[in-house]
């Protein structure tokens, strides 16, 4: 059970990450119709820490038991 939950807790840290570094969703300018606003950056770089956060702790958590 440890395994699946750590296997859970490395995918919400792994998906956290990607959530924020990918939450501007620009193209270098280039294409600045399909870029997200202010508001929805913040909303995924938000979800995607909360993710990255509640990954870390449960791994944390974890840590120590057999």
């Amino acid at each position: 059970m440890k395994t699946i939950i750590n296997t859970v807790a490395g995918f919400l840290v792994a998906g956290g990450l990607m959530a924020m570094a990918g939450s501007a969703n620009d193209c270098d300018g280039k294409c600045m119709e399909q870029a997200n606003t202010i508001s929805e950056m913040l909303m995924y770089a938000g979800i995607g820490l909360s993710f990255f956060i509640t990954g870390t702790l449960v791994l944390i958590s974890n840590r120590d038991e057999a």
